[in-house]
């Protein structure tokens, strides 16, 4: 599944290609993705603002002030082709522009859903009202992620990977980034101490800005806007990694499964 990452580097590659421009027809393949599609005539004629992102969420922003909202779920893909290209396999939307282009979502297991809110109400919509705060902000701190875990009898791993403590951390970073902290990933949250949490601070921060440069990690289907995959995954030093020598000790990576998803680690440089 794309994480913030992921998500961001989409942003940035389809801002340039849709910002300014308005969208004057659409059409969908007749199938539903996790949920229903939303009513996208009520997008019709408004030049689109700006795209941002909220965790793992696109938020294309219209100047008649409505939000498009929308999830990539484990195999969405954005791309901004040619409105008389032929239509791809699993292209379930088309969003068409004023200038012969349009914006086509793939996804061949339809697990991306989307949804329009008004713009004003967005901090209040049910898929966006639960959400802590952003990894890349001032507001995620040491001091932030003591308070949230002092009551927690949960593993860093699964803290750090719940929402509501911090958005966007999936599987991939948190791994990686408990290996750069030097924290196991079965450590129970409550008992580090201001100073660990510090350091894992610090390495989320860190591995999330190295993702992002090197345009997310394409394990699967992911790819960029411009169809091209991510680079981050050259640098993983845990993840997906097990039974090869870590890249600092030499010893072998560890895998277990915490709640359901693979956690990557080394017993001698985390504890």
């Amino acid at each position: 599944m794309p994480e913030l990452p992921e998500v961001e580097t989409v942003v940035t590659g389809l801002k340039p290609q849709v910002v300014g421009k308005k969208i004057v027809g659409f059409k969908d393949s007749g199938k539903n993705l996790r949920y229903a599609l939303p009513d996208f005539a009520l997008l019709l004629q408004s030049p689109i603002l700006d795209v941002t992102r909220r965790a793992k969420y696109l938020l294309f922003h219209f100047e008649n002030g409505q939000t498009l909202i929308w999830h990539l779920g484990m195999t969405g893909q954005f791309h901004v082709l040619p409105t008389n290209q032929a239509e791809a396999k699993h292209e379930h939307v088309t969003l068409t522009f004023q200038d012969d282009t349009s914006l086509r979502y793939r996804d061949t297991r339809r697990f991306g859903y989307a949804g329009i809110c008004a713009t004003d109400g967005l901090s209040k919509h049910i898929w966006l009202s639960k959400l802590g705060v952003e990894p890349l902000t001032a507001d995620f701190n040491a001091k932030h992620l003591q308070l949230m875990l002092k009551n927690k009898k949960i593993s860093i791993k699964q803290a750090i990977m719940d929402n509501a403590v911090v958005v966007g951390v999936g599987n991939i970073y948190a791994s990686e980034s408990l290996f750069r902290a030097g924290i196991l990933p079965t450590t129970a949250s409550q008992t580090l101490s201001l100073q660990k949490l510090k350091k894992l601070n610090h390495n989320i921060k860190d591995v999330l800005i190295q993702a992002i440069k090197a345009g997310g990690s394409t394990i699967s289907d992911f790819v960029k806007a411009d169809g091209k995959p991510g680079y981050f995954s050259h640098s993983f030093q845990v993840y997906g990694r097990d039974g090869k020598a870590c890249l600092v000790c030499k010893k072998p990576i560890q895998r277990i499964v915490q709640n359901g998803r693979a956690s990557f680690f080394c017993t001698k440089c985390q504890s």
